[in-house]
This record gives C-alpha cells, structure tokens and sequence, in this order.
C-alpha cells in the first residue's frame, strides 16, 4: 500500500506524519515529542542545531537563531519591512529581490 508523508510548517512548531492506509500517524522527533520548534540556530563552530535544542540557546545567540522564518518565505524584499523589525537576527536584500537572513556573514533564504 502507498505512503505519503506530510509535513505541517508551523510558523512557531512543525510536525510530520506519515499517511498509511487509512489514517495518519505523527511521527516523533528524536526526542520523542510530537511537535518540533520551528526554530534553527548556527553556532560560532558551524554547527546547526534544530528544534528544541536551538530554542534553548536563543537568548545567549540571538542573531544567529531563526525563528518565525514563515513568514518570510515566498516574500519579496520590499514587503517584509514591518517583519524584519520584530526579529533578533539580521533580515537582507538577496537577489532579485529575494528575501535573506545574514547569519554570520553568509546569506541564507528562508526557505533553507
């Protein structure tokens, strides 16, 4: 039998379930929750972090965790003035226009 998964972004959570059969199982993050913070966060080191661990160290790496990065997606650099003015990290013009947020230097679209 077929298998779809479908993935639910959340501007503050997101979840993923699969659909098998005839009805949808959640499928847990690897710390067991249903539910995973729409949150990431690069650190001095280069690492990523994701999830509930990347929400953690936002107070101490403000500019480098994104969150709420939703409503940026699929937007235009000049209709995400009001936006960019209410998050900690760094919201820049990319190309064409496009939306990017400046993490340490490097340029990363919301999309990513």
């Amino acid at each position: 039998m077929a298998k779809a998964i479908g993935i639910d972004l959340g501007t503050t959570n997101s979840v993923v379930a699969v659909w098998e059969g005839d009805k949808a199982a959640v499928i847990p993050n690897n710390e067991g929750a249903r539910t995973t913070p729409s949150v990431v966060a690069y650190t001095e080191d280069g690492q990523r972090l994701v999830g509930k661990i990347a929400q953690r160290q936002a107070v101490m790496n403000p500019e480098s965790t994104i969150y709420s990065a939703k409503r940026f997606v699929g937007r235009r650099w000049g209709e995400v003035d009001e936006e960019s003015k209410i998050v900690s990290y760094k919201v820049v013009k990319g190309p064409s226009d496009a939306v990017r947020f400046d993490v340490r230097g490097k340029k990363i679209a919301p999309e990513v």
